[in-house]
């Protein structure tokens, strides 16, 4: 226990090399053992509770108010990710969370893949590192439903920032590989459903970056030689 206690000493103190203060970085350390040991419910509480030096609203403060840069913290992370996972593949996906309220941000009846069907649910977009054996998540955003887009009051509640709007989801992604490509030495082959598959735009996105990628398509989806001339018969 005592060298694993260190081995993640050691990973905190690289991760979070980015946030200026002492007691930031303690946090950030204490917030991950909390994610990492066992217990069923991983939010704040539940894991302070478990944690000998777990404190709430510290906690609290440094996930949700703390003025620290989290995007270099994520950047660290994914380069330490692609050298352990080494990935064939980038998977590009949805990742929902069920949810019983309507005050979290962007939650909203809408298909939720851990159910398998509508329902009320948070959803973020999401980039995997992925082999036949391992898999694990580079960079991550959460979508915000068209309904989030003008509802001032609820947005206010939540904390919504005035800039974030409504992107649909390839966009999204788009973001995101576009910010892995610039952290990482490669882009491997972009895989993904046909929820992105459809998207023509986002294809020639890709096309256009010179990645090269293996999407699902709709089955009315129709391939033609390039250089076909659609025929329209008369009456």
């Amino acid at each position: 226990m005592n060298r694993l206690r260190a081995g993640l000493g050691l990973f905190v103190e690289d991760v979070f090399a980015s946030v200026p203060r002492k007691d930031q970085r303690a946090r950030g350390e204490c917030y991950l053992r909390g994610l990492m040991l066992d217990g069923r419910r991983k939010s704040i509480q539940p894991m302070a509770q478990r944690l000998p030096d777990g404190n709430m609203q510290a906690l609290q403060q440094f996930v949700n108010q703390s003025p620290w840069q989290w995007e270099p913290v994520r950047r660290r992370i994914a380069e330490r990710l692609v050298q352990v996972v080494r990935p064939e593949v980038w998977v590009i996906d949805d990742v929902s969370f069920p949810k019983c309220g309507r005050a979290s941000v962007g939650v909203a009846r809408q298909y939720c893949g851990a159910l398998g069907k509508r329902a009320n649910c948070q959803v973020a977009v999401s980039v995997h590192a992925a082999t036949d054996t391992a898999s694990c998540p580079l960079e991550w955003e959460l979508f915000l439903p068209e309904e989030w887009a003008h509802d001032l009051p609820r947005r206010k509640a939540a904390g919504v920032p005035d800039e974030v709007g409504h992107v649909t989801k390839p966009r999204l992604a788009l973001g995101l590989l576009e910010k892995l490509a610039d952290w990482l030495p490669s882009v491997p082959v972009l895989v993904a459903d046909c929820g992105y598959g459809r998207s023509v735009s986002f294809r020639l996105a890709l096309e256009e970056r010179g990645w090269s990628y293996v999407m699902a398509v709709e089955p009315k989806e129709i391939a033609r030689p390039a250089g076909a001339v659609p025929h329209l018969p008369p009456y």
